[in-house]
């Protein structure tokens, strides 16, 4: 019981030391998004070696060789099909109940509610937009991070 509620703290602890650290920095929203959605599992450098990789019965994907398995070419559609729920992966549970929980969620009638910070950055809050355009952030950044 302990251990499972100091791991709690310490990805409480984690998400929002990231948030924190993505305030104090010039913004790159693909990075937030993936540390704060995906980091506790892939790792904050997407090799598949987050803090709960450990506890999970598959091993978390290393997402930096995302392209290199793909003939150099990332692939863009499967990793949006993978996010948004078209693509199913096992590891990532049902889409009635998403690993990365309802952030992501392709039902505009179970997608998160704006934050105050997304009324803000999209005075025409559309949640289907919003949910679209987290998943376009964090797959830029993992193209961004992609290995040679």
């Amino acid at each position: 019981m302990e251990r499972g509620a100091l791991k709690g703290l310490i990805i409480a602890n984690m998400i929002i030391g990231f948030n924190v650290s993505g305030w104090a920095q010039d913004s790159d929203a693909g990075k937030t998004e993936f540390q704060s959605s995906c980091a506790a599992r892939h790792g904050v450098d997407g090799k598949g070696t987050g803090p709960l990789s450990a506890e999970l019965k598959s091993k978390p994907a290393n997402l930096t060789v995302l392209a290199k398995k793909n003939n150099g070419v990332f692939p863009l559609n499967s990793v949006f099909e993978t996010i948004y729920g078209l693509k199913v992966i096992i590891a990532h549970g049902t889409r009635d109940m998403p690993i990365w929980g309802f952030r992501y969620a392709p039902d505009l009638n179970r997608a998160t509610g704006p934050t105050a910070s997304d009324k803000f950055t999209l005075p025409s809050y559309e949640p289907d937009v919003l949910v679209r355009t987290r998943i376009l952030a964090v797959i830029d950044y993992l193209n961004r991070i992609q290995e040679k």
